[in-house]
């Protein structure tokens, strides 16, 4: 190959990682504004918080059942006619929700658009993971998760433009699932085979090949969903006003945003599982300095860390995925990563929830504090095996 080929190749490769971090960023803006759009309405109907939390458990409920499903899908649809169809029937899903505005239909429709919504997500991860150059995969694979990051931070920014009412914050989310089509459409024939390579794994067959890698999953997905949903309860019991620790969270979310690039940067020089521990023993040291800090100004760093490094456990993870899994064992094992998100999402809050109740506030920072713990106990004691 001479050095034009080779630079046209490049530039292809560029192209089509850019077009499918284009269409996961739209997917992500339109889940990012559809949980509190529903949330919302829901309340306005003097639904209760319990039903309303019920609700919103059917989405990752949807991708849990889902995710087994996805590597026979891809192997007999294709991905690309997988990932299309799905980003379709996403929109159609959503319309329903908001044709039948009924908190009992929308338990089975919120199952459906987990069920739909999850394959689209699980093969635009696959694709860059394949696309992105060895020696790059760690910014590439920070970029991604920057952009999903503010993709989701965005969706309910979208709300304060159309409103919360009506049909207009619902056509906003069906057109962001039709365009995130079309941006996929554009790529398509640029993008890996990714269904077709290796012998055929499950995704139960996967599991037992990267257990720890599959359980900082958990742990990031826990770690993730128990802060955003207890730390006001948290802060309430320091009669912290609700503004400030939206602030926060806001603070966190940011951290997140911001500094998966640089830890991506830093995972090419050191390699992702070393960063990964880094990542986990920060995030430890976060739980422990939550009660000292929280009320000091030194809470906004600490936060800002905080969010950078929690979220960084799952970059890394997904790095290494890359690195080591190829073919059909990297489509199994991202639908494996999918399925251990929605555990971890689903698990963490109500445990965390219920050592509030048992140990009063300091619960929260035990419970995370005592996960993270256990990762990185297994992450020495495990060493360089998997």
């Amino acid at each position: 190959m001479d050095l034009a080929e080779q630079n046209s190749g490049e530039t292809m490769q560029w192209a089509a990682i850019t077009g499918v971090i284009a269409t996961v960023s739209v997917f992500a803006i339109a889940q990012g504004l559809s949980y509190p759009l529903l949330s919302f309405i829901l309340q306005r109907q003097g639904v209760s918080p319990a039903m309303i939390g019920l609700s919103a458990a059917m989405t990752p409920v949807g991708f849990i059942v889902s995710s087994p499903l996805i590597p026979a899908l891809a192997r007999r649809f294709g991905a690309g006619r997988t990932a299309l169809t799905c980003a379709a029937l996403s929109a159609i899903m959503l319309a329903l929700i908001g044709w039948t505005q009924n908190v009992y239909l929308w338990f089975p429709l919120r199952f459906l658009i987990g069920v739909v919504t999850n394959p689209l997500y699980v093969l635009s991860e696959i694709w860059v993971i394949a696309l992105a150059p060895p020696l790059r995969r760690g910014r590439v694979m920070g970029i991604y998760s920057t952009v999903i990051s503010a993709g989701f931070a965005a969706g309910p920014l979208c709300l304060l433009a159309v409103g919360t009412e009506g049909w207009p914050p619902f056509l906003v989310g069906i057109a962001a699932f039709f365009f995130c089509g079309a941006c996929l459409a554009l790529v398509l024939r640029r993008l890996p085979k990714v269904d077709e390579a290796g012998h055929r794994v499950s995704v139960m067959g996967f599991m037992p090949m990267a257990w720890l890698l599959l359980s900082a999953v958990v742990v990031a997905a826990g770690f993730e969903q128990a802060v955003l949903a207890l730390l006001p309860v948290y802060g309430a019991h320091y009669s912290i006003e609700e503004t400030r620790m939206s602030a926060l969270l806001s603070m966190m979310i940011a951290g997140n945003i911001a500094m998966q690039v640089p830890l991506g940067l830093l995972a090419e020089r050191l390699t992702a599982r070393l960063v990964r521990f880094i990542c986990v023993s920060l995030t430890l040291v976060g739980c422990a300095l939550l009660p000292v800090l929280i009320e000091t100004p030194l809470i906004w760093p600490c936060v800002f860390i905080w969010g950078a490094v929690s979220y960084g456990i799952y970059t890394m993870s997904i790095i290494e995925l890359g690195e080591r899994f190829t073919g059909s064992a990297l489509v199994a094992g991202n639908a494996a990563f999918s399925l251990m998100w929605g555990v971890g999402g689903i698990a963490v809050p109500p445990l965390a929830g219920g050592a509030m109740d048992i140990l009063g506030a300091d619960g929260l920072p035990i419970t995370l504090g005592a996960i993270c713990l256990a990762l990185a106990v297994t992450t020495v004691l495990r060493g360089r095996a998997v």
